[in-house]
């Protein structure tokens, strides 16, 4: 999702990620190394270095699966992109001085103007 909402350019992506079997394996660093984004994954054992995406989890269990019955699998998917788009794109956050993370990004890439102090 990340190269394709940027349209390829993905200089500077860092994906963080626990250790699990997927992250780890062989075809996933290979998709990422393509594209030049960076992996960062947490220290074993360490409930700290995942706190972020604890929270994430968290929230998309909350908010889209928790009482939810889908009848399909395809169903189940639509819902949770869905959800995924509205955390990307709309839903704002307080760690990011409560911008959504595409606002912040964008305003990440503005040029930033310098005063000059007399």
């Amino acid at each position: 999702m990340a190269v394709a909402v940027r349209g390829g350019n993905v200089d500077g992506v860092i994906f963080h990620a626990d250790r699990g079997s997927q992250y780890m394996s062989a075809a996933f660093a290979q998709v990422c190394d393509g594209f030049g984004i960076r992996r960062s994954m947490g220290r074993v054992g360490s409930s700290y270095d995942n706190a972020l995406a604890g929270s994430f989890w968290q929230g998309l269990k909350r908010e889209t699966l928790h009482q939810q019955l889908f009848s399909t699998m395809r169903q189940a998917r639509l819902e949770i992109f869905q959800w995924l788009t509205y955390y990307n794109a709309r839903r704002r956050h307080s760690a990011l001085n409560y911008l959504s993370p595409a606002e912040f990004e964008q305003q990440q890439q503005r040029p930033r103007k310098l005063t000059l102090a007399a």
